[in-house]
């Protein structure tokens, strides 16, 4: 749902039908957030941010006084339209720059990063390879009848 690395932050379950888009967050990991929240958290950033020599210490010693986006967290086997592929992904995965996808996790292990995409073609791939700001759809929260959604670690694509 959310990768251990985001559950430090503020987050949410997704909604049918929302648009997401991947971010980077405070921790350095890539996950989903709602592009509304994302505005509303950068420009309260923006105008906490002063930029005198008091600000950075303030920023150096205290924690921010700005709320972060909250992650978006989604079930595996959750329907996504992923868009915005970039083209050596395109090549690399044999994918458009458009593509419905299933959420999906590729381990149980604790502390690994195991929240991945699932093309239809088979291929899949860790979030953490999404580029910021791509675009994600939720089409549907619920999960196909029959699909198993947790894959082996060896089932990762290993793209850069």
């Amino acid at each position: 749902m959310c990768d251990y690395s985001l559950h430090g932050l503020p987050n949410r379950l997704a909604i049918d039908g929302e648009e997401l888009v991947a971010h980077r967050f405070s921790t350095g990991a890539i996950g989903l957030t709602s592009p509304a929240e994302l505005c509303r958290a950068l420009s309260c950033k923006r105008k906490s941010e002063k930029g005198g020599f008091w600000s950075v210490i303030r920023a150096a010693l205290l924690p921010p006084l700005f709320p972060e986006a909250p992650a978006v967290c989604i079930p595996p086997g959750a329907r996504l339209r992923l868009a915005d592929i970039p083209v050596s992904l395109q090549r690399e995965l044999g994918v458009g720059t458009e593509e419905t996808v299933t959420f999906t996790q590729t381990s149980a292990l604790a502390n690994t990063y195991h929240d991945a995409i699932r093309f239809e073609n088979g291929r899949q791939v860790l979030l953490q390879l999404l580029k910021e700001g791509q675009r994600i759809r939720i089409l549907s929260l619920g999960s196909d009848p029959g699909g198993d959604v947790v894959q082996e670690r060896n089932d990762i694509e290993a793209v850069v």
